[in-house]
Protein backbone atom coordinates (compact mmCIF):
# COMPACT_ATOMS: atom_id res chain seq x y z
CA UNK A 1 0.00 0.00 0.00
CA UNK A 2 2.84 2.57 0.93
CA UNK A 3 4.52 2.13 -2.68
CA UNK A 4 0.74 2.27 -4.41
CA UNK A 5 0.65 5.56 -2.42
CA UNK A 6 4.07 6.70 -3.51
CA UNK A 7 3.07 6.17 -7.15
CA UNK A 8 0.18 7.84 -6.94
CA UNK A 9 1.94 11.09 -5.72
CA UNK A 10 4.82 10.78 -8.73
CA UNK A 11 1.69 10.44 -11.15
CA UNK A 12 -0.04 13.32 -9.47
CA UNK A 13 3.17 15.80 -9.72
CA UNK A 14 4.14 14.37 -12.63
CA UNK A 15 0.38 16.01 -14.13
CA UNK A 16 0.48 18.61 -11.97
CA UNK A 17 4.12 20.06 -13.44
CA UNK A 18 2.86 18.85 -16.74
CA UNK A 19 -0.13 21.60 -16.90
CA UNK A 20 2.06 24.27 -15.12
CA UNK A 21 4.36 23.94 -17.90
CA UNK A 22 1.55 24.26 -20.94
CA UNK A 23 -0.13 27.46 -19.18
CA UNK A 24 2.89 28.93 -18.27
CA UNK A 25 4.18 32.24 -20.36
CA UNK A 26 7.78 32.25 -19.47
CA UNK A 27 9.58 29.75 -22.05
CA UNK A 28 12.75 29.84 -19.34
CA UNK A 29 9.79 28.55 -16.67
CA UNK A 30 8.17 26.12 -18.91
CA UNK A 31 11.62 23.77 -19.93
CA UNK A 32 12.03 23.81 -15.96
CA UNK A 33 8.62 22.39 -15.18
CA UNK A 34 8.77 19.79 -18.31
CA UNK A 35 12.34 18.72 -17.02
CA UNK A 36 10.44 18.19 -13.62
CA UNK A 37 7.66 16.31 -15.11
CA UNK A 38 9.84 13.94 -16.60
CA UNK A 39 11.69 13.02 -13.86
CA UNK A 40 8.15 12.68 -11.80
CA UNK A 41 6.66 10.46 -14.68
CA UNK A 42 9.96 8.80 -14.47
CA UNK A 43 9.68 7.65 -10.62
CA UNK A 44 6.13 6.79 -11.51
CA UNK A 45 7.36 4.08 -14.19
CA UNK A 46 9.80 2.85 -11.42
CA UNK A 47 7.65 2.14 -8.99
CA UNK A 48 5.53 0.52 -11.49
CA UNK A 49 7.80 -1.95 -12.02
CA UNK A 50 7.64 -2.81 -8.27
CA UNK A 51 3.36 -2.60 -7.86
CA UNK A 52 2.95 -4.05 -11.81
CA UNK A 53 0.01 -1.79 -11.98
CA UNK A 54 -1.20 1.73 -13.08
CA UNK A 55 -2.47 4.29 -10.57
CA UNK A 56 -4.94 7.22 -11.25
CA UNK A 57 -3.55 10.95 -9.74
CA UNK A 58 -4.79 12.42 -7.04
CA UNK A 59 -6.77 14.94 -8.92
CA UNK A 60 -8.37 16.95 -6.04
CA UNK A 61 -4.20 17.77 -5.17
CA UNK A 62 -4.29 18.65 -8.77
CA UNK A 63 -6.97 21.06 -8.66
CA UNK A 64 -5.57 22.55 -5.72
CA UNK A 65 -2.24 23.21 -6.42
CA UNK A 66 -3.16 24.58 -9.65
CA UNK A 67 -5.07 26.97 -7.94
CA UNK A 68 -2.68 27.72 -5.13
CA UNK A 69 -0.21 28.54 -8.49
CA UNK A 70 -3.17 30.78 -10.30
CA UNK A 71 -3.42 32.62 -7.03
CA UNK A 72 -0.52 33.31 -5.39
CA UNK A 73 2.26 32.82 -7.98
CA UNK A 74 4.15 29.78 -9.58
CA UNK A 75 7.01 29.62 -6.89
CA UNK A 76 4.78 30.05 -3.73
CA UNK A 77 2.73 27.12 -5.22
CA UNK A 78 5.52 24.83 -5.73
CA UNK A 79 7.89 25.59 -3.58
CA UNK A 80 4.29 24.94 -0.75
CA UNK A 81 3.98 21.31 -2.70
CA UNK A 82 7.76 20.58 -2.15
CA UNK A 83 7.66 21.70 1.70
CA UNK A 84 5.52 18.25 1.58
CA UNK A 85 8.13 16.50 0.12
CA UNK A 86 9.42 15.73 3.45
CA UNK A 87 6.18 12.78 4.19
CA UNK A 88 7.51 11.53 0.87
CA UNK A 89 10.99 10.97 1.81
CA UNK A 90 10.16 9.03 4.66
CA UNK A 91 7.34 6.73 2.96
CA UNK A 92 10.11 6.16 0.39
CA UNK A 93 12.99 4.92 3.44
CA UNK A 94 10.43 2.71 5.32
CA UNK A 95 10.29 0.59 2.29
CA UNK A 96 14.19 0.73 0.89
CA UNK A 97 15.05 -2.28 2.54
CA UNK A 98 12.30 -4.18 0.94
CA UNK A 99 12.88 -2.41 -2.37
CA UNK A 100 16.60 -1.26 -2.60
CA UNK A 101 15.71 -0.05 -6.29
CA UNK A 102 14.09 3.31 -4.70
CA UNK A 103 17.28 4.62 -3.17
CA UNK A 104 17.78 6.23 -5.86
CA UNK A 105 14.45 8.26 -6.55
CA UNK A 106 14.88 9.43 -2.55
CA UNK A 107 18.74 10.65 -3.97
CA UNK A 108 17.30 12.67 -7.29
CA UNK A 109 13.93 13.71 -5.38
CA UNK A 110 16.76 15.58 -2.67
CA UNK A 111 18.80 16.86 -5.71
CA UNK A 112 16.96 17.60 -8.65
CA UNK A 113 13.68 18.92 -7.77
CA UNK A 114 15.36 21.33 -5.40
CA UNK A 115 18.12 22.30 -8.18
CA UNK A 116 15.03 23.19 -10.84
CA UNK A 117 12.95 24.92 -8.40
CA UNK A 118 16.10 27.29 -7.40
CA UNK A 119 17.05 28.13 -10.76
CA UNK A 120 12.74 29.30 -11.17
CA UNK A 121 12.17 32.77 -12.19
CA UNK A 122 9.05 34.63 -11.31
CA UNK A 123 8.87 38.12 -11.83
CA UNK A 124 6.22 38.98 -8.78
CA UNK A 125 8.80 37.60 -6.37
CA UNK A 126 11.07 40.49 -7.78
CA UNK A 127 8.48 42.48 -5.55
CA UNK A 128 8.20 41.08 -2.52
CA UNK A 129 10.17 43.34 -0.62
CA UNK A 130 7.98 46.13 -1.63
CA UNK A 131 4.89 44.11 -0.59
CA UNK A 132 6.54 43.14 2.57
CA UNK A 133 7.85 47.04 3.14
CA UNK A 134 3.73 48.20 2.40
CA UNK A 135 2.30 45.40 4.43
CA UNK A 136 4.71 45.88 7.43
CA UNK A 137 4.67 49.89 7.53
CA UNK A 138 0.75 49.57 7.51
CA UNK A 139 -0.09 47.12 10.38
CA UNK A 140 2.70 48.56 12.57
CA UNK A 141 1.98 52.59 12.06
CA UNK A 142 -1.88 52.02 10.93
CA UNK A 143 -2.61 49.72 13.71
CA UNK A 144 -1.07 51.85 16.00
CA UNK A 145 -2.45 54.83 14.60
CA UNK A 146 -5.74 53.29 15.20
CA UNK A 147 -4.91 52.05 18.78
CA UNK A 148 -4.45 56.02 19.27
CA UNK A 149 -7.61 57.47 17.29
CA UNK A 150 -9.35 54.88 19.43
CA UNK A 151 -8.60 55.99 23.02
CA UNK A 152 -8.60 59.96 21.99
CA UNK A 153 -11.62 60.01 19.59
CA UNK A 154 -13.82 57.18 21.11
CA UNK A 155 -16.20 57.36 18.09
CA UNK A 156 -16.21 54.57 15.28
CA UNK A 157 -17.72 56.75 12.81
CA UNK A 158 -14.95 59.29 13.59
CA UNK A 159 -11.98 56.44 13.44
CA UNK A 160 -13.10 55.32 10.63
CA UNK A 161 -13.29 58.81 8.19
CA UNK A 162 -9.84 59.88 10.14
CA UNK A 163 -8.19 56.17 9.30
CA UNK A 164 -9.14 56.19 5.89
CA UNK A 165 -8.30 59.97 5.27
CA UNK A 166 -4.95 59.22 7.00
CA UNK A 167 -4.25 55.80 5.41
CA UNK A 168 -4.91 56.92 1.57
CA UNK A 169 -2.08 59.92 2.69
CA UNK A 170 0.36 57.34 4.09
CA UNK A 171 -0.08 54.40 1.04
CA UNK A 172 0.64 57.42 -1.52
CA UNK A 173 3.71 58.83 1.00
CA UNK A 174 4.92 54.89 0.81
CA UNK A 175 4.51 54.85 -2.78
CA UNK A 176 6.63 57.81 -3.43
CA UNK A 177 9.18 57.07 -1.36
CA UNK A 178 9.33 53.18 -2.94
CA UNK A 179 9.36 54.87 -6.64
CA UNK A 180 11.78 57.08 -5.74
CA UNK A 181 14.47 54.52 -3.59
CA UNK A 182 13.86 51.57 -6.23
CA UNK A 183 14.74 54.34 -8.94
CA UNK A 184 18.08 55.69 -6.57
CA UNK A 185 19.28 51.74 -6.01
CA UNK A 186 19.14 50.79 -9.75
CA UNK A 187 18.06 47.56 -9.29
CA UNK A 188 16.55 45.06 -11.58
CA UNK A 189 13.13 45.93 -10.52
CA UNK A 190 10.96 48.61 -12.07
CA UNK A 191 10.16 51.50 -9.70
CA UNK A 192 6.61 51.76 -10.97
CA UNK A 193 5.78 48.68 -10.48
CA UNK A 194 7.81 48.68 -6.65
CA UNK A 195 6.01 51.57 -5.98
CA UNK A 196 2.37 49.99 -7.04
CA UNK A 197 2.90 46.79 -4.98
CA UNK A 198 4.06 48.88 -2.17
CA UNK A 199 0.99 51.20 -2.57
CA UNK A 200 -1.52 48.64 -3.24
CA UNK A 201 -0.54 46.46 -0.23
CA UNK A 202 -0.51 49.27 1.87
CA UNK A 203 -4.00 50.47 0.82
CA UNK A 204 -5.64 46.79 1.04
CA UNK A 205 -4.30 46.38 4.80
CA UNK A 206 -5.63 49.95 5.73
CA UNK A 207 -8.90 49.14 4.50
CA UNK A 208 -8.82 45.34 5.72
CA UNK A 209 -7.72 46.93 9.58
CA UNK A 210 -10.58 49.93 9.22
CA UNK A 211 -13.44 47.27 8.79
CA UNK A 212 -14.52 46.40 11.80
CA UNK A 213 -15.03 50.85 12.70
CA UNK A 214 -17.52 50.95 10.07
CA UNK A 215 -19.84 47.75 11.43
CA UNK A 216 -19.86 48.37 15.11
CA UNK A 217 -20.60 50.82 17.24
CA UNK A 218 -18.09 49.97 20.37
CA UNK A 219 -14.89 51.41 19.21
CA UNK A 220 -12.33 49.27 21.75
CA UNK A 221 -14.73 46.36 20.48
CA UNK A 222 -14.12 47.20 16.91
CA UNK A 223 -10.24 47.54 17.98
CA UNK A 224 -9.53 44.40 19.22
CA UNK A 225 -11.46 43.02 15.90
CA UNK A 226 -8.81 45.18 14.03
CA UNK A 227 -6.40 43.43 16.08
CA UNK A 228 -7.53 40.00 15.26
CA UNK A 229 -7.47 41.26 11.71
CA UNK A 230 -3.78 42.08 12.21
CA UNK A 231 -2.72 38.74 13.47
CA UNK A 232 -4.93 36.97 10.27
CA UNK A 233 -2.67 39.57 7.72
CA UNK A 234 0.49 38.53 9.60
CA UNK A 235 -0.35 35.29 9.75
CA UNK A 236 -0.93 34.99 5.80
CA UNK A 237 1.67 36.66 4.33
CA UNK A 238 4.53 35.30 6.96
CA UNK A 239 3.28 32.22 5.36
CA UNK A 240 3.55 33.09 2.47
CA UNK A 241 7.00 34.62 2.58
CA UNK A 242 8.52 32.37 4.53
CA UNK A 243 7.63 29.34 2.02
CA UNK A 244 8.61 31.23 -1.26
CA UNK A 245 11.90 32.91 0.38
CA UNK A 246 12.16 29.38 2.86
CA UNK A 247 12.91 31.40 5.77
CA UNK A 248 11.67 30.66 9.51
CA UNK A 249 7.88 31.37 9.68
CA UNK A 250 7.77 31.26 13.75
CA UNK A 251 10.54 33.24 14.52
CA UNK A 252 9.37 35.95 11.45
CA UNK A 253 5.41 35.22 12.83
CA UNK A 254 6.40 35.99 16.44
CA UNK A 255 8.81 39.16 15.78
CA UNK A 256 5.99 40.59 13.66
CA UNK A 257 3.57 39.61 15.89
CA UNK A 258 5.56 41.35 18.83
CA UNK A 259 6.16 45.02 16.55
CA UNK A 260 2.45 45.14 16.09
CA UNK A 261 1.09 44.85 19.13
CA UNK A 262 3.96 46.88 20.89
CA UNK A 263 3.43 49.78 18.86
CA UNK A 264 -0.16 49.47 19.48
CA UNK A 265 0.08 49.56 23.17
CA UNK A 266 2.46 52.83 22.76
CA UNK A 267 -0.02 54.68 20.48
CA UNK A 268 -2.77 53.85 22.94
CA UNK A 269 -0.92 54.73 26.19
CA UNK A 270 -0.22 58.47 23.93
CA UNK A 271 -3.98 58.16 22.90
CA UNK A 272 -4.77 58.09 26.84
CA UNK A 273 -2.67 60.94 27.61
CA UNK A 274 -3.70 63.16 24.30
CA UNK A 275 -7.14 62.91 25.53
CA UNK A 276 -6.17 63.66 29.66
CA UNK A 277 -4.03 66.71 28.88
CA UNK A 278 -5.41 68.24 25.79
CA UNK A 279 -8.88 67.58 27.32
CA UNK A 280 -10.90 66.12 24.26
CA UNK A 281 -14.78 65.12 24.46
CA UNK A 282 -15.96 63.68 21.01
Amino acid sequence: MEVIDLQRNEITEHLIYLRLSQSTKDQHNSEVLKRLAREEYNHYERLKEITNRDVSPDRIKVWFYLLIVKILGLTFGLKLMESGEAMAQKSYSKIVDLYPQVDSIIGEEKIHEKELLNILDEERLKYVGSVILGLSDALVEFTGTLAGFTFALRNTSLIALTGIITGIAASLSMSASEYLSTKAEGEEKNPLKASISTGITYIFAVFFLILPYTILKNCFTAFILTLLFAIVLVLFFTFYISVAKELDFKRRFLEMLFIVFGVSLVSFGIGFLVRILFNIEV
